[in-house]
């Protein structure tokens, strides 16, 4: 199958690895990659904002599947001259790709749904803002209504941070207040075909800087599949996706049928687990970055069947993705200065090494090769993943492989899955 994979960053390369792993013969172009993806496939400079310039690239080249990673394509409607064009693609439209571009008409759509999620007050002014603030109370949540690169969120209990922050992102756009909920976060991918859902593994995300839950909200320092601790309250995985299903996935997307734009691609479903249940704190339109490079090795049915199945309408009649029983950690190493001015260019070493290990992989995120040297070129640089057969043995393979890297500067967690590796 001749597959475009749309993006430069970690979760392009765990999705790129997860279609090679398949041993199908899949002839993999990723437009534009990075260092690492580079290694193990053909990338183009391509785009992957400018839909008619892909669209007209697949159709040259004869692609059978285009799968669009980041964000920003996604709202800038790359899905849409593709599928005008016939071209199967997993990614959804640009109007149903506003579920992540804009909180707004996410918790519109989640009210319509009857989705549980917390109380939201979108404002549009400083005054708005303040207004809502007040009126929610602390902890204060505070969120910009377009995207923000991981970085447009705040939880404080410090009012005047939460007013600040709604003040610099109103230059931008509006902002949601929302009220606070307090509880385990997971993440579960969903793929949908525009009417069915397949749900992949959970996952947990740490969006903190620091150890400890410290520090600014990044894109995601490492995560961690599957959780343990959901068989605390459900009876299983299984079951506690079962509800996610019924609770969130599917009205949400017969929601977007309905509606006249439906969504065909990965729901990212940002939940927390509360006292009162699961509540939606936000959805995404594409696989979530850490998460994607933990969910995406333990799965054992081929990753194209599923993309390909939800690309083309027909989910119903595809298999019930399964995992495998090892674990999964990922840990992300970053530049010094990330997330508010990271350095770049600065060599990287270690990285083959790291791969040598066994049950250790790294995905490349912010990489290239400059006269015959690896560089970091941005924030995030690298998803250091370990596998094992149980969270102990897997931390400790991402943590070694984290050690084989050099990196000046560079900063990353500790605790990454410490609290599953007891």
């Amino acid at each position: 199958m001749r597959i475009l994979v749309l993006g430069s960053g970690a979760r392009e390369h765990a999705i790129t690895t997860a279609l090679l792993a398949e041993g199908a013969g899949h002839v993999i172009t990723v437009a534009p990659g990075n260092a690492g993806i580079a290694a193990d496939v053909e990338t183009v400079s391509l785009d992957p904002t400018n839909g008619p310039l892909v669209a007209e690239y697949a159709i040259e080249n004869g692609i059978e599947l285009v799968v669009v990673g980041p964000e920003a394509p996604l709202i800038a409607g790359v899905a849409d001259p593709l599928r005008t064009r016939g071209i199967p693609v997993f990614g959804p439209s640009g109007a149903a790709a506003q579920l992540e571009g804009s909180k707004a008409f996410a918790k519109r759509i989640m009210a319509e749904a009857g989705v549980p999620t917390g109380r939201p007050l979108s404002a549009g002014t400083v005054e708005q803002a303040v207004a809502a603030i007040d009126e929610l109370g602390a902890p204060y949540v505070v969120k910009a209504d377009g995207l923000a690169a991981g970085k447009g969120v705040l939880v404080t209990e410090d009012r005047q941070a939460a007013v600040d922050h709604a003040t610099y992102w109103l230059q931008h756009g509006p902002v949601v207040v929302e009220e606070f909920l307090d509880g385990e976060e997971v993440s579960l991918f969903f793929l949908s075909d525009g009417h069915d859902v397949r749900a992949l593994s959970p996952a947990q995300d740490h969006k903190r800087l620091g150890d400890g839950d410290t520090g600014p909200n990044t894109g995601g320092m490492g995560a961690y599949s599957p959780l343990p601790w959901l068989t605390d309250r459900w009876e299983s995985e299984q079951a506690f996706v079962a509800e996610v299903t019924e609770l969130v996935a599917l009205p949400t997307v017969r929601r977007l049928e309905h509606e006249g734009t439906p969504f065909v691609g990965l729901l990212y479903c940002g939940l927390i687990v509360t006292e009162q249940g699961v509540r939606v704190i936000e959805f995404n339109a594409r696989f979530g970055d850490p998460e994607t490079q933990v969910v995406l090795p333990r799965l054992t049915t081929p990753l194209s069947t599923l993309l390909t199945a939800a690309a083309t309408g027909q989910l119903a009649g595809a298999p019930e993705p399964t995992f495998s029983a090892d674990v999964a950690v990922t840990v992300v190493l970053a530049s010094e200065g990330y997330p508010e001015n990271p350095r770049t260019g600065r060599v990287i070493t270690g990285v083959d090494a790291a791969n040598a290990r066994e049950g250790v992989s790294v995905a490349h995120a912010a990489t290239a090769v400059l006269d015959g040297d690896l560089v970091a070129t941005g924030g995030r640089v690298l998803s250091v993943v370990g596998t094992g057969s149980d969270f102990a043995q897997a931390r400790e393979r991402a943590y070694a492989g984290l050690a084989d890297i050099t990196l000046e500067g560079a900063q990353y967690r500790t605790d990454i899955a410490a609290k599953v590796a007891r």
